[in-house]
């Protein structure tokens, strides 16, 4: 039996700002690195210690980890860093407040952009310098693989090379496997561990700074998957969103 730990990061500047961040590069607010904190806190008293790491190449994803590790005295540990599990690219709304969006393009299409599976935000241009081809963090991907806007199906697609790769064989191996991200890359995984149906993923909210334990089986198939901490009451697991889609209550 395996143990997987999701953590979304902490609140983000723009997360508290209303923005669409996506690729970009912002920090933790001094909630956020609360949050980050308080999620090493419930992990120890859960008695649930980590052992190998997977985070993403943004730094809210990054800090949230590196705390969680401090609470935990754990921060020796073996971390990968891995853009496949940055935050879905929203493409020209990067950088735009979602209201402010919204009164523009109208409720119903913003809608559609943040929460369809497969309908895509309008994309940066080619040459837009926010693109991510100006990043040295990224100067050893081609050109041609890094995204210019994503759905959240190219999301789960690109990220479950890593999934199926790396972090399966950790697992296997028998690693206690902490992943700090991103809602949509963290969507990408509890997607297929608990196999939510396209048109229920996106309705799947997994809150900052709150840990996601899942034990699993030699299948690595769920065999329970709960929230810690004081919070965590107040939020679904993706395992009861998926049965409450399907009239299962």
């Amino acid at each position: 039996m395996g143990q997987l730990i999701l953590l979304r990061h902490g609140q983000s500047r723009w997360n508290l700002e209303n923005r669409f961040t996506g690729w970009t590069d912002v920090d933790l607010t001094d909630e956020g690195r609360a949050q980050a904190w308080r999620a090493g806190e419930d992990l120890a008293k859960a008695g649930i210690a980590p052992t190998l790491c997977f985070t993403s190449v943004l730094k809210r994803a990054i800090r949230t980890l590196w705390l969680c590790l401090d609470a935990t005295d754990r921060m020796w540990l073996p971390v990968t860093r891995d853009w496949r599990l940055n935050e879905r690219h929203y493409g020209a709304l990067q950088g735009l407040n979602k209201a402010e969006t919204a009164e523009k393009h109208g409720d119903e299409q913003v809608h559609i952009w943040r929460r369809s599976y497969d309908i895509p935000p309008p994309a940066l241009d080619a040459d837009d310098p926010r693109g991510p081809w100006t990043d040295p963090r990224y100067r050893a991907i081609p050109r041609d693989t890094l995204p210019r806007v994503e759905t959240l199906k190219a999301t789960v697609e690109r990220l479950m090379p890593l999934w199926t790769g790396p972090i399966a064989s950790a697992l296997r191996a028998g690693e206690v496997v902490l992943i700090a991200a991103h809602g949509n890359s963290l969507r990408g995984i509890v997607k297929e561990l608990d196999d939510i149906p396209n048109d229920v993923i996106p309705n799947v909210e997994i809150p900052t700074g709150i840990p996601l334990v899942y034990e699993l089986n030699e299948h690595l198939r769920p065999l329970d998957s709960r929230y810690l901490g004081d919070a965590a009451a107040e939020h679904e697991t993706p395992a009861e969103v998926r049965r409450r889609a399907a009239g299962g209550g």
